[in-house]
């Protein structure tokens, strides 16, 4: 459906009165800065409206909610526990399906670490209970869900959880995730647990038996697996592991950027060589390359060249990673908890405020497109890139 949402006019948590928890004034969404676009033709712009329309477009890894205006107070934020979607923000994108993150190890509602199981539970059920309220997002169960999102002018909404941590030892805790809405989850978030290594250390384990044990239950539960934060040689236990094809939602190639938050050639060829799909990344200073050596949508579409050359175009897809607010700062504010400083690269390269082109989720669904019909892309392969790749390896798990 592209542009042509239907946004409903609700604004997150005002099913409550408006005095039942402290409000925060929030980031612009779109127009927190300038909004930049893709230059194109008029041919070009006609056809980017036709595949807006007419494909599947799905965010593999996205976090489209708001921080506050005033960034230094995203901690109480946050441990109130009501993480505020951006409905109409979403409404104006070209996303007909989108993974969302939630809070992840920003999720500080109880411990100041995050990673906790209680947290993980408030944060979705919160969410849940906001999304029951509108109507502008669906949530997702299933593919049919998908295809009845963009029939009907609406976006699915699939939560997901970027590590494993809160599971702990309770193989039991994937069943209620998934009872509860979640479809995808990471095996590790950058520092290690009990399924296996994370990509901050600096000696990779490897898949652990309760990982095994962990892997095997949710293939057969039908929960899609992701290892954009694991270790490599976890990685590659967990490809060999799965008996379906797993996800790097968010990630990017570390042969063009020497970074932990990148994937080298061998892991991105045994992901695709068992059938699964590579997201890009584009949270602030990850997808830099050494002809790019400041991060924008310049650098981000070099990493996705680089991979369609390496594995082919149909096991590529973009999980830019964006969110409405400021990005950077809050990255730096919680850099303990999402190991920034650890994983980051160690050469040097241009800080930037923001990501120019993908500073959030809407802005970046209309880029990507943009971009794609400036370079001169078919039709099918742009449809494969946006959306029938993930459906692909989604109609293998989620069945």
């Amino acid at each position: 459906m592209g542009s042509n949402k239907k946004y409903d006019g609700y604004k997150a948590y005002s099913y409550i009165d408006k005095n039942d928890f402290k409000r925060f004034k929030l980031s612009k969404g779109i127009g927190r800065v300038e909004e930049f676009l893709i230059p194109l033709n008029i041919e070009e712009e006609k056809r980017v409206k036709e595949l807006a329309a007419n494909s599947i477009f799905i965010s593999l890894h996205d976090h489209p909610t708001f921080l506050p205006q005033n960034i230094n107070e995203v901690f109480e934020y946050t441990r109130i526990g009501r993480d505020h979607c951006g409905y109409e923000e979403l409404s104006k994108s070209y996303y007909d399906a989108v993974f969302d993150n939630m809070l992840d190890g920003t999720c500080t509602i109880t411990s100041a670490n995050g990673w906790k199981w209680e947290d993980l539970l408030y944060d979705l059920g919160m969410r849940c209970c906001d999304l029951a309220h509108q109507n502008t997002l669906i949530k997702c169960g299933d593919i049919e869900d998908i295809y009845r999102a963009h029939g009907e002018g609406k976006i699915a909404w699939i939560p997901s959880v970027e590590g494993s941590a809160p599971i702990e030892n309770e193989l039991d805790r994937i069943d209620i995730l998934y009872g509860f809405g979640v479809r995808l989850m990471g095996i590790t978030y950058s520092e290690s647990n009990a399924l296996g290594s994370g990509i901050k250390e600096e000696r990779d384990g490897g898949l652990t038996a309760f990982g095994k044990k962990a892997v095997e239950r949710m293939n057969r539960i039908g929960m899609a697996i992701d290892c954009s934060h694991t270790g490599y040689k976890t990685t590659l236990d967990v490809i060999e592991e799965s008996k379906h094809p797993i996800f790097l939602t968010h990630v990017g190639a570390r042969a063009l950027w020497d970074s932990k938050r990148l994937s080298p050639d061998e892991v991105i060829k045994a992901c695709a060589q068992r059938g699964g799909v590579i997201g890009i990344e584009a949270a602030p200073h990850t997808t830099i390359t050494k002809n790019n050596l400041k991060h924008s949508i310049d650098s981000y579409m070099e990493h996705f060249k680089y991979l369609v050359d390496l594995v082919g175009i149909d096991h590529v897809a973009f999980g830019p990673d964006a969110l409405y607010g400021d990005h950077v700062r809050l990255h730096n504010l919680y850099a303990k908890q999402l190991s920034t400083k650890d994983t980051e690269a160690k050469q040097e390269f241009e800080k930037v405020e923001y990501v120019r082109g993908l500073e959030n989720p809407t802005e970046a669904s209309k880029n990507i497109l943009r971009w794609l019909v400036k370079e001169g892309y078919s039709n099918e392969d742009i449809k494969k890139v946006l959306g029938k790749n993930i459906l692909r390896v989604l109609g293998e798990v989620w069945k």
